[in-house]
């Protein structure tokens, strides 16, 4: 099993701070406090009634694609517009939380909290797979940036390998994680690159949390 990892309450508040574009596209929507992601509620994951095998056809189906704009021009070119597209084709919206001053990636991090979602436990195909400091969105050189990136997952293999698609800067991509693992090439993939002073990192090292398909889908999939 992978080993938990625990974020202190300042690395929280600066995901939800920060803005951007790209996977970080800012939403001016309803304003929220900060002060509720103190808690981070690391529960079980329930068994639902989603179907993730269409999850992850579907995402499937865009791997290879060199832009989104071919399957999906109305959403964002970008790491949020793939996991919007797998999600909706399941009618599944992810920012519905969404607070003023979120990125992309913090709006579904923000509802994958108030709905108890996140996780560090292998996850399932179709949960989401959140990332940290992937590039320098703020450009001040420093690794300060919170949540930048996400993905959707599509297998976990026996070793506890996770592959998941992401839309990276060559196209919609498969991706590869392990949380026993985190600094083995063999089984993590480069996620940020070696630039002004700074190593390149693997997705081990950039894990932020998984967030529970099932639990996301919530009354949605109820009706």
């Amino acid at each position: 099993m992978p080993r938990a990892r625990t974020f202190s309450v300042r690395l929280l508040l600066s995901a939800v701070v920060f803005t951007a574009t790209g996977c970080a596209t800012t939403l001016p929507l309803h304003p929220s406090e900060a002060s509720d992601w103190v808690n981070w509620p690391l529960t079980p994951r329930p068994e639902g009634a989603l179907s993730e095998s269409r999850l992850v056809k579907k995402a499937n189906s865009l791997v290879g694609l060199s832009t989104l704009k071919l399957a999906v021009p109305n959403l964002p070119d970008d790491c949020t517009g793939l996991v919007r597209a797998v999600y909706e084709d399941s009618g599944i919206e992810l920012l519905s939380a969404a607070a003023r001053g979120d990125n992309g990636v913090t709006a579904m991090y923000r509802l994958a909290f108030e709905r108890s979602a996140l996780h560090t436990q292998l996850p399932s195909p179709g949960d989401l797979v959140f990332f940290l400091e992937t590039y320098d969105r703020n450009r001040d050189g420093k690794h300060n940036d919170g949540l930048t990136h996400v993905g959707v997952v599509l297998a976990v293999d026996a070793e506890g390998t996770v592959t998941f698609a992401h839309r990276v800067g060559g196209g919609v991509k498969r991706g590869h994680l392990n949380l026993n693992e985190p600094l083995d090439r063999k089984h993590n993939d480069y996620l940020r690159p070696a630039r002004k002073g700074h190593k390149a990192q693997l997705t081990g090292e950039l894990f932020a949390a998984f967030a529970s398909a099932s639990r996301l889908a919530g009354a949605a999939m109820r009706h």
